[in-house]
C-alpha cells in the first residue's frame, strides 16, 4: 500500500471528525504552519501519524497547502526504486512549491542520494526518528508562543485514516535479511513495542469509535522475540509479549481485528482457533514471496512449500471461514520456467484468496543485485500476466461461490449511487469492495448484513439483508 504524494488535508474524507488536526474555534491560527507529505506503507502511515500528533501537541498548525505552509515535512519511502523515485519527485515538488522542506522516513537514511537529487532541503532524518525531526522543526520554525489548546490533540492522537479503522502497530524492525529488501538496513532489527502500551492504545482507539484494527508490523509473528516473550501487565493482568496474547486480548475489545505481515512459523498455528472462535478475523496476511526451494534459499526466505500447503490445509480445517492474502515476486535473479512452473502449481494447490504480484526490480543496497543469471525483462512480464491470469481464476471462482451468502459489511463510504463497505476478507485499500447499488441509508463505521448478488474476479455486489 503507498499513498500519493500530496500534502494532508486535515478537511480530507480521511480527516472526517477528526477536529484534533484544525484546532477548536478561537485557536489563534497562522503563527506557524506545516504542511504534510505522508507516501509509502501503512507503518510509515503511522510514523507519520505520531509527527503530527507532536506537531500538534506543541501548537503548530497542519496546512492542505503549499502556499499557506511555513515549511513542508515529506515521510518518505525508500522500499523499490519506483517508491524512491516517487519520494525524490515529491521532495521536488515541495522544494519547487514552498522552498522550506524537511525529509525524513525511510529514504531519509540514505541521506547522500537525496542530497545529490536535492542539496537545498533543509535537513534529513531517518525512518521513526520523531524526536530528530521535532529538533530539526523547532531549529527552523520555533514553538509557537502559544500554549496550546489542551483538547487540541484527543487521546488518540492524529489519525489519517478513517475514524471507523485505525493501524496498530506492534514493533519495529526485523531480524530477517532477505536478499531483495533493505529495510532492516534503515529500519533496523526487530524492536517489539510493550505490550501495555500496544493494548493501551488498542482501548484508546476502541473507546473514540474504531470498528476495526490493523495489526501491523514488519514481521508480526515474530512480535515478542527480541524480549524473550517477557511477560508485561495491562488492565490488572499479566500479559506476555507474544502473538497469541496479543490477539487474545485484542480478541476482548469487541471490535474485527485484522493481521497483517504475518510469516507462517509455527507460532501462526495457535491462533488459527481464535480465528475459528470468532474472536478475531480470519484472515491472514502472510507473503510468501514465492514456492520454488531453490529460490527461496536465494531469497533467504523460510520456509518450503510443501509445508507450506500441508499447514495451509490444516488452517482450514480448523477454520473453514480463513481467507489468506499473499504476495509473491515473479523474475528473480536465477528464476527458471521449471522454478516458475512450480510456482504456478503451488498457487492452485493453495488456492489462495488475496494475490498480489510484482516482477522483480533490483534495489540499491540489496544482496539480490550480486546473484546471477537475472531474468530479461519481458520475460518477467510474460510470467508476471501468466501468474496473474491463473490467481484471477482463482479469485473469480473463490467470489462466486460466495453468491447467496450473508456476509458482515463495515461500510467505508456512502455515495450518490450506494454505499461501498468490506466484508471481513478484505482489507483496506489493498483487497476488493463490497457494493450495495442504492443503499443510503447508511454511514461509514456501520457493520451491515449483506447478500451478495453478483461477483467479477476482485469485488463482490449485495444487497443489504434486514436485521
Amino acid at each position: 500500500m503507498s499513498s500519493h504524494p500530496i500534502l494532508f488535508d486535515p478537511q480530507s474524507p480521511a480527516g472526517e471528525n477528526r477536529e484534533s488536526v484544525t484546532g477548536p474555534k478561537g485557536a489563534t491560527r497562522g503563527k506557524a504552519t506545516i504542511g504534510f507529505v505522508s507516501l509509502g506503507c501503512p507503518k510509515n502511515l503511522v510514523d507519520s501519524e505520531r509527527i503530527l500528533t507532536q506537531l500538534r501537541v506543541e501548537g503548530y498548525d497542519i496546512v492542505p497547502t503549499y502556499d499557506n505552509a511555513d515549511m513542508v515535512i515529506v515521510n518518505t519511502c525508500g522500499f523499490i526504486d519506483s517508491a524512491v523515485q516517487e519520494s525524490l519527485d515529491a521532495i521536488g515538488e515541495a522544494i519547487q512549491e514552498n522552498g522550506k522542506v524537511l525529509v525524513t522516513g525511510c529514504l531519509g537514511a540514505r541521506d547522500d542520494e537525496i542530497r545529490e537529487v536535492h542539496p537545498n532541503v533543509l535537513a534529513i532524518t531517518g525512518p521513526h526518528a520523531y524526536e530528530e525531526v521535532m529538533s530539526q522543526v523547532y531549529t527552523h520554525l520555533p514553538k509557537p508562543e502559544q500554549i496550546p489548546f489542551e483538547n487540541l490533540v484527543p487521546d488518540t492522537g492524529v489519525k489519517l485514516t478513517p475514524k471507523h479503522f485505525a493501524y496498530l502497530k506492534i514493533s519495529e524492525g526485523c531480524n530477517h535479511r532477505c536478499t531483495f529488501c533493505i529495510i532492516p538496513s534503515f529500519r533496523g532489527d526487530l524492536v517489539s513495542r510493550p505490550i501495555g502500551n500496544v493494548l493501551d492504545e488498542a482501548k484508546r482507539l476502541v473507546n473514540a469509535g474504531v470498528k476495526e484494527l490493523l495489526v501491523i508490523s514488519q514481521d508480526t509473528s515474530a512480535y515478542g522475540v527480541d524480549v524473550k516473550h517477557r511477560t508485561g501487565f495491562w488492565d490488572g493482568r499479566p500479559v506476555k509479549t507474544r502473538m497469541q496474547e496479543l490477539c487474545e486480548a485484542l480478541g476482548e475489545m469487541g471490535v474485527w481485528v485484522r493481521l497483517h505481515y504475518v510469516y507462517p512459523y509455527p507460532s501462526v498455528d495457535d491462533i488459527i482457533p481464535l480465528m475459528a472462535e470468532g474472536k478475531i478475523l480470519p484472515y491472514l496476511d502472510i507473503p510468501f514471496q514465492h514456492a520454488s526451494k531453490k529460490i527461496l534459499k536465494l531469497m533467504k526466505r523460510p520456509g518450503s512449500s510443501e509445508r507450506v500447503l500441508e499447514r495451509i490445509h490444516k488452517w482450514r480445517a480448523i477454520c473453514p471461514d480463513l481467507v489468506i492474502r499473499s504476495t509473491f515476486i515473479v523474475g528473480f535473479p536465477g528464476e527458471t520456467e521449471e522454478d516458475f512452473a512450480e510456482l504456478l502449481d503451488f498457487l492452485r494447490e493453495a488456492q489462495l484468496d488475496r494475490v498480489g504480484c510484482f516482477t522483480y526490480s533490483p534495489v540499491e543496497g540489496a544482496k539480490a543485485n550480486e546473484l546471477p543469471d537475472p531474468v530479461p525483462e519481458a520475460v518477467k512480464q510474460e510470467r508476471y500476466e501468466r501468474f496473474m491470469a491463473v490467481q484471477q481464476e482463482i479469485s473469480a471462482a473463490k467470489l462466486r461461490a460466495r453468491i447467496g451468502q450473508e456476509m458482515l459489511v463495515l461500510i467505508d463510504e456512502v455515495n450518490p449511487e450506494g454505499a461501498v463497505g468490506r466484508s471481513y476478507a478484505d482489507a483496506p485499500e489493498i483487497d476488493g469492495l463490497v457494493y450495495l447499488s442504492d443503499e443510503t441509508d447508511v454511514k461509514p463505521g456501520d457493520k451491515v448484513w449483506v447478500e451478495i448478488i453478483h461477483t467479477d474476479e476482485y469485488d463482490l455486489w449485495g444487497v443489504r439483508v434486514p436485521e
